[in-house]
């Protein structure tokens, strides 16, 4: 039992050896300017590609996974519902109570507020122009 063990773990090295050894002899020697250029669907790149984001993008962007990784887990029970019966009905109702906790947590914390209105009701400075903050005048 062991010892095939190591001899698959010393086929799977091997292999990974070969692939990298044949793609490195059969690879393209390429060193021309352009070809360290970023591609852009064929079009010369127009500025930086390091943006700054908001928080908010990131916030909205962690929202999406935990709730689409909930929605797969409450896919997976909706599926199996009659092999699970009232246990697994109770605990996906706890599960969902959860993560229930966890939004009305944000919510009440002020997370989920990014408009204009949310910094007038927080008491943040508005900028004098009426811009949201953070964003610079055109010239």
């Amino acid at each position: 039992m062991q010892w095939g063990l190591l001899v698959y773990g010393a086929l799977i090295l091997l292999l990974i050896i070969v692939i990298l050894a044949v793609s490195h002899a059969t690879g393209e020697r390429n060193r021309a300017r352009a070809s360290r250029e970023p591609y852009e669907a064929g079009m010369p790149p127009t500025g930086s590609a390091r943006l700054r984001l908001r928080a908010s993008y990131y916030l909205m962007a962690m929202l999406f996974v935990v709730f689409d990784l909930e929605a797969a887990f409450i896919y997976a029970w909706a599926v199996s519902v009659r092999r699970v019966g009232w246990a697994g009905y109770f605990e996906m109702l706890v599960f969902v109570a959860v993560l229930a906790v966890g939004l009305v947590y944000l919510w009440r914390s002020g997370a989920l507020d990014w408009g204009p209105w949310a910094r007038r009701r927080r008491g943040s400075p508005e900028p004098e122009d009426g811009r949201a903050a953070g964003v610079k005048a055109s010239p």
